[in-house]
């Protein structure tokens, strides 16, 4: 990346998008490490150390059930901290969300199991889990409006993508400290093996605290502060002139169930299929890294060709390479296993996990951009919360299950697509100008 910045006008900051794409690149990479350790975790073992009752089947459903409690917190995170994130800026609130989701995070590997406590553990897990969502729910909203706002009018879509391939770094990170951890004999790792990942939250916290605080408020919000136009309930603008946007971006969201199916289900579904747990997180870990490489390429294309184009071949290329991967599990072609897992979400879904910052931040105007972006996201990802949970309880995970699987994605694939289509194409409109409903009119009004 190459810096650009803009001269600023008197009292606001200039334009520093690679100073913000790596603070929203590190921030990204901490909360969803610390995720992405929840998710493995809960497929591999929390269905032993916290839901020890019952079936193989049932366990690893309650498991994964927590999973997606957190999506139920998250819309609840997303109003308040998107009203805090258009009201006091998007920079203070984004080390708040950062140092929740550490000290949760840090808790969980703290907690005691069902055999010490009995039902007070998972309780106690899902409480952590709850705090987590509520973090998460501001996370990628504010990063994505901070990188957006920061970076100049023909490479907002390349340096968002950051934020997304931040996520991206999370995961690899979270994964190459599982893997070992997944490898230790089974006394070691339900006694003390799986609370490592967790402890170690707190180192990458701190390095990512330290990161993001050398970095100034946005220009467009502070050009928004300095005119007075700052709302003092953001839900009302938001709601008034925007509601279509929320509702397009609510659809466009269940894309993110591609992921959780990737790196969450289809883990399950391979050690149904015998496959040892350090192979199935490796084929996470591989087209994690491609998609590193990948996602920024796909930022370049949306700001050449457009964000429409891009997200619609991630969303439609995702449905159909899946279950073609997935198939590939019950067999021994391990090559094969790892290129139809980079093509999947390497090639495919992660054309639109790159897109997806610059496509629906670029929905709403200054004032809003937040908070829309965060309810809209938030009460979409709902979907992609319980998707393990409920395409598990589907029989996902048995054998045959690439079928219930694969038609899952594809349903909330052509969902994604469908309100992708209504979208306007902003690629062209200047940052000042976005989400303007007439032409000249460049901010929503304010309540008053």
């Amino acid at each position: 990346m190459s810096e650009a910045t803009s001269k600023p006008l008197d009292g606001v900051p200039e334009r520093t998008p690679k100073k913000a794409a790596l603070a929203s690149f590190m921030g990204s990479a901490v909360e969803y490490y610390d995720f992405f350790v929840f998710g493995f975790v809960a497929a591999l073992v929390f269905p032993e150390v916290f839901f020890p009752e019952g079936n193989d089947t049932v366990a690893l459903a309650q498991s994964f059930a927590t999973l997606g409690v957190a999506y139920i917190a998250r819309p609840i995170g997303a109003f308040v901290i998107g009203h805090f994130g258009d009201r006091l800026g998007r920079r203070n609130v984004l080390m708040f969300t950062l140092v929740l989701m550490g000290v949760s995070t840090f808790a969980i590997g703290c907690l005691p199991t069902y055999e010490t406590v009995g039902a007070l553990a998972p309780i106690l897990l899902v409480t952590c889990r709850l705090l987590q969502g509520f973090s998460a729910a501001g996370e990628q909203a504010g990063a994505s409006s901070l990188t957006l706002e920061h970076s100049p009018d023909h490479q907002r879509a390349f340096f968002t993508s950051w934020t997304l391939t931040g996520t991206q770094g999370g995961l690899i990170l979270a994964s190459l400290v599982v893997i070992p951890i997944v490898a230790l004999p089974d006394d070691a790792l339900y006694s003390w093996g799986w609370r490592v990942p967790f402890w170690l939250s707190a180192v990458v916290v701190v390095v990512a605290y330290f990161i993001r605080r050398k970095l100034h408020e946005t220009p467009e919000f502070e050009e928004v502060r300095a005119s007075g136009t700052i709302a003092r309930m953001p839900l009302v603008p938001l709601m008034r002139s925007h509601s279509r946007d929320v509702l397009r971006v609510f659809f466009c969201a269940f894309i993110a169930a591609v992921s959780t199916v990737f790196a969450n289900l289809a883990i399950a579904y391979g050690k149904e299929m015998g496959l040892n747990a350090d192979v199935t997180l490796w084929l996470v870990v591989v087209a994690n890294v491609v998609a590193l490489l990948t996602q920024p390429l796909f930022g370049k294309l949306a700001d050449r060709i457009g964000r429409k184009p891009v997200f619609i071949y991630g969303a439609l290329s995702s449905a159909a390479i899946m279950p073609f991967y997935l198939l590939s599990m019950s067999g021994d072609d391990v090559v094969l296993m790892f290129a139809l897992a980079v093509a999947t979400f390497s090639f495919g879904y992660a054309a639109a996990n790159a897109v997806w910052p610059s496509f629906y931040g670029e929905m709403f105007s200054t004032q809003v951009r937040f908070s829309g972006l965060a309810i809209g996201t938030q009460l979409g990802f709902l979907v992609a919360g319980f998707a393990p949970a409920i395409v598990t309880a589907l029989g996902g995970v048995q054998e045959g299950g690439w079928v219930v699987i694969s038609v899952f994605t594809a349903v909330v694939c052509l969902i994604a697509t469908a309100s992708a289509l209504t979208a306007k194409e902003t690629k062209d409109v200047s940052t000042e100008l976005l989400g303007a409903k007439s032409p000249g009119s460049a901010r929503v009004l304010v309540d008053h």
